[in-house]
């Protein structure tokens, strides 16, 4: 079974910075996109970005140029940098594979247990 364990979550104020990270085992990494998901109280489960096996990233609207999405073959480990952090980003953040990848919209195969963070002042 493919597991996917994530790492770094915690309590930061606005305009802070935090690094997630997401160990992936039981898949053939390199081959796969990966990515990450969150979910705000409140609201609906929303794509934060992805990345493929080539390298080429995703990211939504809300994030692009704040979050910086990266992945390390050798490690099996997928990262996401935030900064410039907001009360909104405040969320559970998921790690998520596809076993194949059509597009933004395609759902993800696997995921996490999810890791908080949580922005405030």
């Amino acid at each position: 079974q493919v597991q996917l364990v994530e790492s770094g979550g915690g309590l930061v104020q606005p305009g802070g910075s935090l690094r997630l990270s997401c160990v992936t085992s039981g898949t053939i990494f390199s081959i796969n996109r990966l990515g990450w998901y969150r979910q705000a109280p409140g609201k609906q489960r929303e794509l934060v970005a992805t990345i493929g096996s080539g390298g080429s990233t995703n990211y939504a609207d809300s994030v692009n140029g704040r979050f910086t999405i990266s992945r390390d073959n050798a490690k099996n480990t997928i990262y996401l940098q935030m900064t410039s952090l907001k009360p909104e980003d405040t969320a559970i953040y998921y790690c998520t594979l596809y076993s194949r990848w059509g597009g933004v919209a395609s759902r993800p195969n696997y995921w996490g247990q999810g890791t908080q963070v949580t922005v405030s002042s």
